[in-house]
């Protein structure tokens, strides 16, 4: 997206803020209550759309239409965990792997921050979340394997790791198979997503490998698609290992791109609410986190 980068210190989700300028950029400050989404646009050809205005967009919560009161569209730091399978299914294609999330890691800005890790029928995570791209990459490449596929352990154990963690959160997880051996299920794992506000961008892979007895053709989980609805991020399914690297360039560009706009919410009754944006101009789509959690505990007059 075109314009200078800007140091935004945004919550991702529902928040107690009046977004007051700072050198730095907007920050929360305690007053007037707001839910933020991050928004994906793009055109008829799946093309991302940079540009737009707050008049184009429109936010229904439980099918009202609401005002929108914050707006913005330039680039918003991340904080993100690329947490990727590495077992047995993998084998064959785990250098693949590895170079398309070093093509991910090499386009993250001086103000995100990664963590990386890998899963199979353990869990392991680089030693901190950093910067550094170079550490990033080394990182990536010392990642272990094993049997087996804790997949929304996976993801469970990402979201601990963001706990705390200021700004916009962000996992990215790959997989080729179903989850085959997780203490938690993909209904947990979504609701913790989406009370704790971190966006989820999924990549499957329909792959071949030898399990001793002969080939064996993998499907991702078909619960990806929907965590990754229901927290605003992206699904991508690829047939073909060719696809890897340009698929976690593509997360990589989305999530630079991306719209951040808010309003405030009327009623706060604990209960999960459907939000929909929608596009006045034909033909534009927008992807955006299905529900939030309208929890007045969210809320507090202390402020960031």
């Amino acid at each position: 997206m075109a314009g200078s980068l800007a140091s935004v210190a945004l919550a991702a989700s529902v928040s107690t803020a009046v977004l007051a300028q700072q050198p730095q950029g907007p920050t929360f400050k305690s007053g007037t209550q707001i839910v933020s989404l991050f928004v994906t646009v793009a055109d008829a050809q799946r093309r991302l759309v940079a540009g737009l205005t707050q008049e184009e967009f429109e936010v229904h919560d439980n099918e009202k239409p609401q005002p929108i009161v914050f707006f913005q569209n330039e680039i918003q730091p991340i904080t993100v965990v690329v947490m990727l399978d590495t077992s047995g299914s993998m084998t064959l294609t785990l250098d693949l792997l590895r170079q398309a999330a070093e093509q991910f890691i090499i386009r993250l800005l001086p103000a995100d921050k990664g963590r990386v890790g890998a899963f199979n029928d353990k869990i392991q995570f680089s030693s901190r979340f950093t910067g550094d791209r170079d550490q990033l990459v080394t990182d990536v490449k010392n990642l272990d394997y094993g049997n087996g596929t804790r997949l929304w352990d996976a993801v469970g154990a990402s979201l601990d790791e963001l706990k705390g963690i200021d700004g916009r959160r962000v996992v990215l997880v790959f997989t080729d198979g179903d989850d085959t051996s997780s203490r938690i299920g993909l209904g947990a794992v979504v609701e913790r997503a989406r009370a704790e506000e971190v966006m989820i961008y999924a990549i499957g892979l329909e792959s071949n490998y030898f399990n001793g007895q002969s080939m064996v053709r993998t499907k991702p989980d078909s619960g990806l698609r929907k965590i990754a609805d229901e927290t605003g991020g992206g699904y991508f399914e690829l047939k073909k290992t060719s696809e890897l690297a340009s698929t976690f360039t593509k997360v990589a560009q989305e999530l630079h791109s991306q719209y951040v706009i808010g309003f405030t919410p009327t009623q706060l009754d604990n209960r999960v609410h459907k939000l929909v944006v929608k596009m006045k101009q034909p033909g534009m789509t927008a992807r955006a986190r299905r529900s939030y959690l309208a929890a007045a505990d969210k809320f507090s007059a202390s402020g960031k």
